[in-house]
């Protein structure tokens, strides 16, 4: 393989993962913004009655670590109804952070993917189209494993990763919060994001069936 070979190699490995990356930072925005998920699970998980927090209450929190993780101000992390420790707050201000983080990234594979889109069709190839959505495919299977096999171990993992400290752990007596999120809350997002890119998946392998037949008749 030539040094040309090899660098059209990497662009179009680097397109295919930008294309990709697009598909699920935006499921993870989604799952982070569809509200009716928490509000189902409040009946679902019984969370009225394991928190002792009335369905108004429990909402309104929500709705304001939802409103405080996605806007763009800095503010601090104040609950409506809930107390908060300092570390509670710091813990929430990085998750924020990584939020942030998500969305720039968002926005730059956004726009690699869309000088990949443009210069495929100038060349009439669609086969980034199939790549990704084998990509969407096998990545669902790959977390549903560990999520199904041990969930718990697999949320704690997943902090382990992403945070450098341990002020994940709540005490309920200092972050009450930790009562109107329950782990299976997640967990339930967790389906709803596999959900999701399996669907974006499925809908890239008819593109490009669709798109495949027109170049070939």
């Amino acid at each position: 393989m030539n040094i040309k070979t090899f660098l059209k190699f990497l662009l179009k490995t680097f397109f295919i993962l930008c294309f990709t990356f697009c598909f699920i930072s935006l499921t993870v925005n989604f799952t982070l913004i569809f509200k009716p998920l928490y509000y189902m699970d409040i009946e679902v998980l019984n969370i009225e009655e394991s928190s002792s927090l009335s369905k108004y209450e429990l909402k309104s929190n929500y709705n304001y670590l939802i409103t405080y993780l996605t806007q763009n101000k800095q503010e601090e992390f104040n609950l409506p109804t809930l107390a908060s420790s300092d570390n509670g707050k710091t813990h929430f201000k990085e998750v924020k952070v990584i939020f942030d983080k998500l969305k720039v990234m968002l926005l730059f594979s956004i726009l690699v993917s869309i000088i990949g889109i443009l210069v495929n069709k100038k060349h009439k190839k669609i086969k980034y189209l199939l790549t990704s959505s084998v990509v969407l495919i096998i990545l669902p299977i790959m977390l549903l494993i560990p999520f199904v096999i041990n969930f718990d171990k697999s949320f704690t993992a997943f902090h382990h990763i992403f945070f450098n400290n341990d002020y994940w752990l709540f005490d309920i007596n200092t972050d009450p919060i930790i009562t109107i999120l329950p782990q299976n809350f997640f967990f339930h997002c967790a389906l709803l994001i596999i959900f999701c890119i399996i669907i974006i998946s499925i809908l890239l392998r008819c593109i490009y069936k669709s798109q495949y037949k027109k170049l070939n008749y």
